[in-house]
């Protein structure tokens, strides 16, 4: 029994039809991607997989058929054992594999034969991520983004999850891509994904949004860290109408104090994020700023850093890539504190539901 394409891609919680997701390949390819909220049940770990394709090769496919079966059967016995065992009557379960091949075809079998209702996806992983690519050229063209904008420090971030508390709808993609999207924007302790596994994630995230209210977003640029954003949600977002936050210079200080506070322990984290601005800017200008950084003055590290390098980069950036931005709806950031941003929200939230449902122009 298989299962079509659109019932892994096009659902948010990708479980509309099914009461769990189950990724048969190795460990990992599950790393490098997998469909949002799958399970990892791998019918062979990499070692196997690397082990049973060299003796395909080498000795022969009947040699590597053989091993290869009593390796699969050992480690699904060992989930019907573990991760399978409390599992009721009635679950129905969809499993996948690379591109819908022996390796789910033989977990599906086993969970058919203990009574469960298991499908595989037809095609595997190959087709699923097909469809994610096909979505994300097509999904953001119908999303009518109000992209927030406002020079690094502004609290931008902050808007977007005050306005998802308020019950607006807010993409955060900077949250998915788990970085902050500058030169000091990674993330303590916290990796970003692979670009396909962003993809599925991105994916996943506009599939989920209702289409006739607006989508607050921030305005990127078409990286992310490491990670590219989709064409599509580029151009979409380039379109769309403008939100515009100003914030004096004490609460954007204060607010990137607030999330840089993780570098004031590891200067020299700090030290070699900002070695990556010497072409941009030369040694002595970066040799500075360390400086500042060893002797802990981070006040004013991070006021030279806003005017020396982030003001600059964010008014060329912003007035090249958004054409809509002159006529920004402009909010006044009071003060870096949570109850600013709460009233920002409300404030939005009504203007918002006060505007007719219009879609942005097709670029």
């Amino acid at each position: 029994m298989t299962a079509r394409l659109h019932s892994v891609v096009m659902r948010a919680s990708v479980l509309a039809d099914f009461d769990a997701i189950i990724d048969a390949r190795s460990p990992a390819e599950f790393a490098e991607d997998h469909a949002p909220g799958a399970w990892s049940l791998p019918v062979l770990d990499d070692a196997e997989r690397a082990r049973i394709g060299t003796i395909y090769k080498q000795v022969s496919p009947f040699e590597a058929r053989r091993l290869g079966a009593a390796l699969v059967a050992k480690n699904i016995a060992r989930h019907l054992e573990a991760a399978l065992a409390d599992r009721p009557r009635q679950w129905r379960p969809l499993v996948y594999c690379w591109r819908g091949g022996k390796r789910s075809a033989s977990l599906a079998h086993v969970l058919r034969e203990v009574g469960w209702d298991a499908h595989t996806l037809e095609g595997g992983y190959r087709a699923y991520r097909r469809g994610v690519l096909e979505q994300l050229a097509a999904l953001p063209r119908g999303i009518r983004f109000r992209v927030v904008h406002g020079a690094t420090g502004s609290g931008k971030s902050r808007l977007l999850r005050a306005l998802a508390r308020a019950g607006a709808q807010a993409l955060d993609l900077e949250e998915l891509a788990e970085h902050r999207g500058s030169v000091l924007g990674e993330l303590p302790g916290r990796a970003q994904p692979t670009q396909k596994m962003f993809e599925s994630r991105l994916c996943a995230a506009l599939a989920a949004l209702d289409g006739a209210r607006p989508v607050y977003v921030e305005g990127e640029s078409r990286r992310i860290g490491q990670l590219q954003l989709p064409q599509a949600l580029i151009e979409t977002m380039r379109s769309a109408e403008c939100v515009l936050l100003e914030a004096g210079n004490a609460a954007r200080v204060a607010l990137l104090m607030d999330e840089y506070r993780h570098f004031f322990s590891d200067p020299a984290a700090l030290g070699a994020q900002l070695d990556c601005l010497l072409r941009l800017h030369g040694r002595e200008r970066v040799e500075g700023w360390k400086a500042l950084a060893a002797r802990g003055a981070w006040e004013e590290l991070v006021a030279r850093l806003l005017e020396e390098h982030y003001d600059p980069a964010y008014r060329r950036s912003a007035q090249r890539n958004f054409p809509r931005l002159p006529q920004a709806q402009v909010l006044r950031v009071a003060a870096a504190d949570e109850a600013s941003f709460a009233g920002m929200a409300r404030q939005l939230a009504t203007s918002a539901n006060s505007k007719p449902d219009a879609r942005p122009p097709l670029l």
